[in-house]
């Protein structure tokens, strides 16, 4: 099985909120699922994790002058792409903190624009009341790290 290296991103605004992507998919293996994740994607060739932290961050967001607050959690795990390819994924989470304001999609693929359908900045208070489907399990203790 393919390791899939990924950086993924704990955005926190001034209120304490964390923003996370609705994620829909309407096609392909995963159709019919639903879930709210971080922003983040797979590390690319000659990259260290924190730079496709960064990268991600501007491609998902248009944040680009954020810092990162370091590294604040990891996760791996047997991971089903859109494409139907199952890897083991290996994820390193990043805090940054920001002022809340509007995101940017100039830097989504193709494959972002069919799937990531909303935004939203969740208190600690709707996290811990959602009905929903939130990624990573555990969420709240590494926006605690942040």
């Amino acid at each position: 099985m393919r390791k899939r290296p990924s950086a993924r991103i704990l955005v926190m605004d001034q209120f304490g909120c964390v923003l996370l992507f609705k994620f829909v998919h309407t096609s392909g293996p995963l159709d019919g699922r639903t879930y709210w994740a971080t922003p983040g994607g797979a590390v690319e060739e000659g990259e260290t994790f924190e730079e496709a932290a960064l990268r991600e961050l501007e491609e998902e967001t248009g944040l680009s002058e954020e810092q990162l607050t370091g590294e604040v959690g990891r996760r791996s795990f047997e991971l089903q792409l859109t494409n139907g390819e199952v890897v083991w994924a290996e994820e390193r989470f990043f805090g940054v903190r920001t002022i809340r304001n509007g995101i940017s999609d100039r830097g989504w693929t193709e494959n972002e624009r069919d799937v990531m359908a909303d935004h939203h900045w969740w208190s600690a208070e709707e996290l811990q009341q959602t009905t929903e489907i939130i990624f990573p399990d555990g969420l709240l203790k590494l926006v605690d790290r942040v």
